[in-house]
């Protein structure tokens, strides 16, 4: 039996939460551009729960902006089941929901005028997109194109549309939230969108229209959404749910969409009264920081010590004593006291317990090769302002941040290069380098073996920072490279934890 809005009443299964049928008639409030799991698993889940206690009352029409095949959602009435499995304040969660907040799947290149006509709808009130980092892009193209084939052009079209259906109304201007992993996406969006008006040479009115009726919100979206299983995990939730459901995506309990808005948004967007995983704010900085930092952090500066201790994945890692011990006091007493944003202390405290409880997931497979990808940039990005910041407040080394870059810098030693492909070795084994910075850190390693980490760290054109300012870092980092080099992670981390614990 395939999941289908004529089949809901067949399922007997005890531990699904079934839609009420009155669902199916709600109005499409919300268009959306994108189909993948992140939205399925996190947008649309606060969505489908609010409907289900008659709150928002409006359904989704998506924009599947690439290809032309929607068969999958169609043939399953775009129903598809949310598998949440994991650890939330300690106590394992387990738990099955059937999403019915997707209306219909529009493919933009066989049927963009379907998009046009909702442009017109008096329903619409909301656009949520995840295009991918590249989708919020400027291109200079055409908005009559059929379709246009940036994201931010197919946006423009629907608001000139709907301004000039409703003739420049400014109680007909929408609510756009961007979920794309970036800084400042609805900011950016928006400011991409009022570009390619100019462009195109729009109406004055429609400008005016573009920047008073409309709202871009800037957002974070936080939740660890796999999507499918593995083949023989697939096959034990279809047999447990008593239905085939080729949609079907795992996804975690922790769950945060923060919004950046004020009464207007929270208004429009009444789904976030059902889940305090919505948070709708005027500055949202504090959220992506404590994410950026105590989640992102702490995953980079864990996977190369992890991978060099030979673990595969995260959730194993937390079943080590000496990696909990790192993780756990790297989030207390050198992550969360260097964020540069003022957080309280509370707040801080409950989201590194949280992080814990992800980290911990029997459920999700997360690599920490995965996590290693784009090494360099991450540590740029993520780590540097932490380890400024800290020298800041304490002018002391980090350990803990030290013997990760240390890590990073054995991880991310190139031995050989292969066409253009560079890899790494550890304990005989050969693994790939994904990492942009891997031709430079190749020359590095191949010029200067001996000298590799001040050759690296001494780089400042590279990092964007002099760590030699940095009192007594380089030297530390220099020390705890050798001794990986030599020795093995094993004994790094055990000398950490024994001066730690003072432990002879």
């Amino acid at each position: 039996m395939i999941l289908s809005k004529d089949n809901l009443n067949k399922i007997t299964a005890e531990n699904v939460v079934v839609p009420n049928a009155k669902i199916f008639d709600l109005p499409e409030k919300v268009l959306q551009f994108g189909t993948g799991v992140l939205l399925r698993g996190l947008p649309d889940y606060f969505i489908d729960k609010a409907n289900r206690e008659g709150v928002f009352n409006g359904r989704i029409a998506v924009v599947k902006s690439t290809g032309s095949n929607t068969a999958e959602f169609d043939q399953q009435d775009s129903l598809y089941t949310l598998c949440v499995r994991g650890i939330e304040s300690g106590q394992l969660v387990s738990e099955n929901i059937i999403s019915s907040s997707i209306s219909r799947v529009i493919a933009a290149e066989k049927d963009w005028q379907a998009i046009l006509d909702l442009a017109q709808s008096e329903d619409l009130q909301i656009v949520v997109s995840n295009t991918t980092e590249v989708g919020i892009q400027y291109v200079e193209e055409s908005i009559d194109n059929n379709p246009p084939t940036s994201f931010p052009a197919k946006l423009l079209a629907v608001l000139y549309k709907r301004f000039q259906f409703f003739n420049g109304d400014n109680n007909k201007g929408l609510v756009i939230v961007a979920t794309e992993l970036i800084p400042d996406n609805g900011t950016k969006l928006g400011e991409i969108v009022l570009k390619l008006a100019h462009y195109h040479q729009l109406e004055a009115k429609f400008i005016a229209w573009l920047a008073q009726a409309n709202t871009f919100c800037n957002s974070l979206v936080d939740r660890i959404v796999p999507g499918k299983p593995d083949a023989a995990t697939f096959a034990l939730l279809q047999k447990e749910l008593g239905y085939q459901d080729a949609l079907l995506s795992m996804t975690e309990p922790y769950r945060l969409w923060a919004i950046e808005g004020g009464k207007h948004v929270a208004d429009v967007l009444s789904f976030a009264a059902v889940d305090e995983g919505v948070v709708i704010a005027e500055d949202i900085e504090i959220y992506r920081e404590l994410k950026v930092r105590l989640l992102n952090g702490t995953h980079t500066l864990s996977s190369g010590i992890a991978f060099l201790l030979g673990i595969d994945t995260v959730k194993n890692a937390m079943t080590n004593e000496l990696m909990v011990n790192y993780i756990e006091t790297l989030m207390a007493t050198e992550i969360g006291p260097a964020i540069p944003y003022e957080v309280d202390k509370n707040k801080r405290d409950a989201f590194a317990n949280a992080v814990k409880d992800r980290f911990a997931n029997p459920s999700i497979e997360h690599l920490w090769s995965s996590i290693a990808f784009q090494y360099t940039m991450k540590m740029k990005i993520r780590i540097v302002p932490l380890l400024l910041n800290y020298y800041k407040i304490f002018n002391q080394v980090p350990a803990h941040i030290a013997l990760g870059f240390a890590a990073y810098l054995v991880f991310s030693r190139p031995q050989r290069e292969d066409n253009g492909l560079y890899f790494g070795l550890d304990n005989g084994a050969s693994y790939r380098l994904n990492d942009d910075s891997a031709p430079y850190l190749f020359e590095k390693y191949s010029q200067h073996p001996d000298n590799f980490v001040s050759e690296v760290l001494g780089d400042e054109q590279f990092w964007g920072i002099n760590f030699n300012h940095l009192m007594g870092f380089i030297a530390e980092v220099e020390v705890l490279y050798q001794e990986i080099a030599s020795h093995g992670i094993n004994l790094a981390l055990r000398k950490l934890n024994a001066a730690q614990f003072k432990e002879v």
